[in-house]
């Protein structure tokens, strides 16, 4: 009896392992390309669910795929109430996400808790954006739908039944010895009971973040008047000097398409009553009015924490938590009742009146800034899963309600999360590093988030410049003046330079809106890392300099992050230069690059060296490339208006690109009032470049003009 006693143990000990840690992932293909695993009991709120996420239509015409990894190498383990995930990793594998990361492209080796919170320097996975995705080099994605904070350890566990484990090497005698063994796993571990993932096929990298994006309902369609330029005013501006800060934008002949109003506009702020102070804004409907008379809307600052002395305060106080933040209530966005007191208010007071849209503050961190863990609220939400979700449920439900009225916004925000690739919003911080800036910008293609690398305030007319030249090549062209009260003029030395950039943004309006369509119906991020262009590191030449022969760019393009240059849609490839730099290398893709402002072959497959002087941002231009502009103007084409066009052309290939068009302002292109017109450049049989555009479609949007070319290699 005793050695059954005994056996029946060792079979329990051997059991319980398999009970607790061998519960089956169970797998469903969702779209094509596309599978959806569940385990356990995931928690019932999430990051889809708070965003109300639905898929595009467009997935459905996706390629069929092979699932992307061995299912039996993806394992979920339940323990004290948490789930342990891990995912297989192959040796000459890169990982690329996890979030808005400021410091870090490649992924692979890192330690981070995806927790939602103000950029603290440090890429630890506390961020404005803690997205629970990542892409691999080898085609595939990742996404874990949970509105918890996730530890992550992107290939930093070693197992010890590891079936590719690290070589043991003696530190006393090997040179080589490591003191970070290779790791074979993604492993997550996320406090709930149970897991959603989802699983995204390729075959490249970009497939797999369309797919990711799509998943969302596609990115966002700003209107056309949202990727004009932008100036936020200080923040006790009155509406006088506010009309007087347009009008010398008008003089000057600086294009302005929205002011920003900083917290002066409210009768308080830090808690905020988002009601207009007649102090400074005595006819708050008539200043919007006028503003709108002289081709500029309004945008206004908030934070959702609500003052005692705000009209909603009594009505929303059943539906907030327990802390509050800055003396404001906090409402439980996740509630339809919150929601509908604090959207009501804003629709009201704002929308109604054609304000165009906010710039939502605070929403991110620091912990001491925000409620604490400890706080509960009305929902039975736990505090974690609002502030995961509070970025996307400010930005869902403010959207909604210009859609409601028909309009549609551009704005900013603080937080977001997967879910919200559709919300019309940018997200900035206060960080003020310039190469950080940049770093972000890139990780924002990783995450389906955007981001700004705006301009606040400069020491030199150098940095003022340079900062100037990225914002023209980002998702939103900003001067963030409220504090600085500074303008675009403000260093004479550069304001042609900086007046040539801004008008240069304007005459690119039709490249940007394509992209930004392209975007909204494909998945595709119109700004991205060099790691998801077609040829980056591939088949590339040896560099053209006397200086370093030696250097293989394919494994600096391969090896070493790339965080100073990008794609900025189809064609162009962005290296800025930053305060002190008088030259720079750029690595090119394989295949001809050529210069975007004079047409000349800049190389091929190699990296180069530059010294651009100060006047000009360096864009290349990928061969074939096709990029639409229209003539300078200090505003963005209203709704109904034609606009003539140029159409150029770079390099030796024939080429083809879809040139979208719709009214720009109202979400008629929802019901299908929208088009794509197909821009064709061919080589005669004499030699000469030949263009050709489609004509509209019947019933369908037309604002394009006049149409000329230009081929710029001729």
């Amino acid at each position: 009896m005793r050695r059954l006693k005994q056996a029946f143990s060792i079979l329990l000990l051997l059991l319980i392992p398999a009970l607790l840690f061998g519960q089956n992932i169970t797998w469903k293909e969702i779209h094509p390309g596309v599978w959806k695993g569940t385990a356990g009991k995931p928690d019932a709120y999430d990051l889809l669910k708070a965003a109300e996420s639905v898929a595009s239509p467009a997935m459905e015409k996706l390629s069929r795929q092979e699932f992307p990894l061995d299912k039996s190498a993806i394992s979920f383990q339940l323990n004290n109430g948490k789930s342990y995930l891990r995912l297989p990793l192959q040796r000459n594998e890169q990982l690329y996400g996890f979030g808005l990361n400021f410091q870090t492209i490649h992924q692979r080796g890192r330690i981070m808790q995806l927790h939602t919170d103000h950029y603290g320097k440090s890429d630890n996975g506390r961020t404005h954006a803690p997205v629970p995705f990542y892409v691999s080099s080898l085609g595939y994605g990742v996404f874990v739908n949970s509105a918890k904070y996730i530890d992550v350890y992107a290939g930093s566990g070693v197992r010890k039944d590891s079936k590719n484990p690290p070589k043991i090497m003696d530190r006393n005698t090997d040179k080589n010895w490591e003191a970070h063994p290779y790791s074979d796993a993604v492993e997550m571990l996320i406090p709930a009971e149970g897991i959603e993932i989802y699983v995204f096929a390729g075959p490249k990298p970009v497939n797999a973040i369309e797919r990711f994006n799509l998943l969302s309902g596609g990115g966002c369609l700003p209107p056309r008047w949202g990727l004009g330029f932008t100036q936020r005013v200080h923040r006790l501006y009155t509406a006088d000097q506010v009309k007087q800060e347009a009008k010398a934008f008008e003089d000057k002949g600086f294009p302005l398409d929205f002011i920003g109003l900083e917290p002066g506009w409210q009768t308080k702020s830090y808690p905020c009553t988002f009601e207009w102070d007649h102090s400074r804004f005595p006819d708050p409907a008539g200043f919007v009015k006028d503003m709108d008379k002289m081709g500029v809307k309004i945008n206004l600052w908030t934070n959702p924490y609500v003052s005692p002395d705000a009209s909603i305060y009594k009505p929303i106080l059943p539906y907030t938590g327990t802390h509050t933040v800055w003396n404001g209530i906090v409402p439980d966005l996740s509630m339809p009742q919150a929601r509908k007191i604090l959207f009501d208010q804003f629709e009201k007071e704002h929308v109604k009146i054609g304000v165009s849209g906010y710039k939502i503050d605070e929403v991110d961190g620091f912990d001491s800034y925000l409620w604490p863990d400890v706080a509960t609220f009305p929902s039975g939400r736990s505090s974690e899963q609002i502030r995961q979700t509070y970025g996307l449920l400010v930005q869902k439900h403010s959207f909604e309600m210009f859609r409601r009225n028909n309009m549609r916004t551009y704005g900013l925000v603080r937080a977001s999360n997967a879910g919200g690739a559709s919300f019309p919003y940018v997200i900035y911080n206060d960080n003020y590093s310039h190469e950080d800036f940049i770093t972000a910008l890139i990780n924002s293609g990783f995450a389906g988030v955007l981001w700004t690398p705006e301009v606040r305030a400069s020491k030199t007319a150098e940095e003022w410049l340079r900062r100037f030249q990225t914002v023209c090549f980002s998702p939103m062209a900003m001067i963030n003046a409220w504090s600085s009260s500074m303008q675009p003029w403000t260093f004479p030395e550069v304001a042609p330079q900086i007046k040539a950039l801004a008008e240069l943004r304007m005459r690119m309006m039709p490249y940007w809106y394509s992209e930004f369509a392209k975007y909204h119906y494909n998945g595709t991020p119109p700004f991205r890392g060099m790691n998801l262009e077609e040829g980056f590191g591939v088949n590339m030449k040896k560099e053209k300099t006397a200086t370093n022969l030696e250097e293989n760019p394919y494994e600096e393009a391969v090896t070493r992050e790339v965080k100073d240059q990008y794609m900025a849609g189809e064609y162009l490839l962005v290296a800025p230069l930053f305060t002190g730099q008088t030259s720079r290398k750029v690595i090119l893709p394989k295949g001809k690059w050529y210069d975007l402002y004079t047409g000349k072959l800049a190389g091929d497959g190699e990296v180069i060296t530059i010294s651009p002087g100060l006047d000009q941002i360096p864009v290349f231009v990928k061969d074939g490339g096709i990029i639409p502009m229209m003539p300078p103007a200090l505003h963005a084409p209203r709704s109904g208006a034609k606009t003539d066009i140029e159409i150029r052309h770079y390099g030796e290939k024939n080429s083809s690109y879809k040139l979208y068009d719709d009214d720009g302002e109202t979400f008629a292109y929802e019901k299908g009032a929208f088009s794509w017109r197909t821009v064709q450049v061919e080589r005669q049989p004499g030699g000469q470049l030949k263009g050709s555009i489609s004509g509209p479609e019947n019933g369908k949007p037309n604002t394009i003009g006049n149409v000329t070319w230009r081929f710029m290699t001729e």
